[in-house]
């Protein structure tokens, strides 16, 4: 199974270049099968410009997980509190190996989906 997340262009770009190995979300999928994600660069970019394995799905207290991922959390610790403000728990998705595309893909021609989603999506495997 697979999930479509959006994420910021400037965020998937530090993901597709090794600097960022954590995917931090308020929020995770229920469905423990979902073993890689697609990723959809946001606005401006609007493309779909790869995927990633999961390794695993690390949830703690937002401080625990700080001192656990920071060193490659690709974003600066105001970024990651600001973020997780209002939450006790944190969630990042621990990128196993990572695969960008050599031509970006359109959400509505190439998956059949109209709009990103605010979080995430299950799309079917391919």
């Amino acid at each position: 199974m697979k999930v479509l997340l959006a994420i910021k262009p400037e965020y998937a770009e530090k993901i597709f270049a090794g600097i960022k190995k954590f995917e931090f979300r308020k929020t995770v999928f229920k469905d423990k099968s979902v073993r890689k994600v697609v990723v959809y660069a946001s606005s401006p970019v609007k493309r779909v410009v790869g995927e990633f394995e999961i390794d695993e799905i690390i949830t703690l207290e937002k401080e625990s997980l700080w001192k656990e991922t920071h060193e490659f959390a690709g974003i600066s610790k105001t970024i990651f509190d600001n973020y997780f403000r209002k939450k006790e728990l944190a969630h990042a998705i621990r990128i196993k190996t990572t695969k960008k595309y050599k031509t970006p893909l359109y959400l509505d021609l190439d998956f059949k989906i109209r709009s990103a989603p605010q979080s995430f999506i299950y799309i079917n495997s391919n």
